[in-house]
């Protein structure tokens, strides 16, 4: 069954009457309900969209957490082959939030690192609904560097809330863990390609995300802080939220007009959680298309690329 969100209601109440008239035709074969079922379909088709065609920030936000939406283990499932998962940072533990592994792209051979939410209720515990502790950053920074060592294209797929805030988390080093996988990041002499599938959250996102290149698919959102977080900072009510994803400028739109995001890859009609298939073909487009515009050039050209690409950021902002 599929999950609507609050804005959906109506579009839930119109494909429900479909279903049911169908329901009641399958019960008894003599009834024709199929032209009023017809007509039901092409009225929520309008409705999703006219719903669709200019979501707000805050409606963005709740399409990007849609827990149906395809994780990065459904992405690796369907794009890459001879998955080959690689588990733990060495020392401490191994952080199931974060999956990654040699595996190959079109036959290209790679290093795919992500966050994982989980898909029910045991996998999104045992993943800690994708935030990662210390553990999990220092996985990441051991493949970057096996990457790096073997000359293989990095590509990460970011989608978390931010890095886990617990105790423990802050006591193993939490910040240091960001700031290492962020530099790891910006000395790497491999492409490094970064697809922000649903939430970048704060500096969880920025570890795995400063890139040679920068997607987003159109419905995800990349920002410092939640938009419950800010509003709770700047107004101390987390009701305030969709003021604050205003502000945030947390969009794919908004991104790529600021330069943070390079590319925009669409999604079907509703979100990619209604047609996971057509999101995921399309993810995996954009990455070949990146991977190859980038497999050919020096190490340190790549370096200088991610370099200017971050010394830049701020001159196309508000004021530009």
């Amino acid at each position: 069954m599929t999950q609507y969100l609050d804005f959906e209601k109506p579009l839930a109440e119109i494909e429900g009457k479909a279903e049911e008239l169908r329901a009641m035709a399958r019960e008894n074969p003599e009834m024709d309900v199929e032209k009023e079922a017809a007509a039901l379909d092409k009225k929520a088709s309008d409705l999703l969209t006219s719903l669709y065609a200019d979501l707000t920030p805050w409606r963005k936000c709740q399409v990007a957490r849609h827990p149906e939406r395809p994780h990065c283990q459904d992405y690796i499932n369907a794009l890459f082959t001879e998955y080959t998962p690689l588990a733990g940072d060495r020392n401490f533990a191994d952080d199931l939030s974060v999956m990654g592994g040699i595996a190959r792209l079109d036959g290209i051979p790679v290093m795919v690192i992500g966050h994982e939410k989980g898909n029910d209720t045991k996998s999104r515990i045992e993943r800690n609904f994708g935030m990662a502790r210390p553990e999990g950053y220092r996985k990441a920074i051991r493949l970057m560097a096996l990457a790096d060592r073997f000359g293989l294209p990095v590509i990460t797929l970011v989608d978390t809330p931010g890095a886990y805030p617990g105790k423990g988390a802050e006591e193993r080093g939490q910040s240091e863990a960001i700031a290492r996988s962020t530099e790891k990041c910006l000395e790497l002499k491999v492409p490094l390609i970064s697809v922000v599938i649903g939430e970048g959250g704060s500096g969880g996102a920025v570890a795995f995300a400063s890139a040679n290149r920068v997607a987003m698919l159109e419905h995800s959102i990349y920002s410092v802080i939640s938009p419950e977080g800010c509003a709770s900072i700047l107004w101390k009510d987390a009701e305030k939220m969709r003021e604050s994803a205003e502000a945030l400028r947390l969009t794919s739109k908004d991104l790529h007009e600021l330069g943070v995001c390079d590319r925009i890859i669409e999604e079907p009609e509703g979100g990619a959680h209604r047609d996971r298939d057509a999101a995921i073909k399309s993810v995996g487009e954009a990455l070949i298309t990146m991977v190859n515009e980038l497999r050919d050039l020096s190490g340190d050209k790549l370096r200088a690329d991610r370099r200017n690409k971050y010394l830049a950021l701020g001159s196309k902002g508000l004021a530009a």
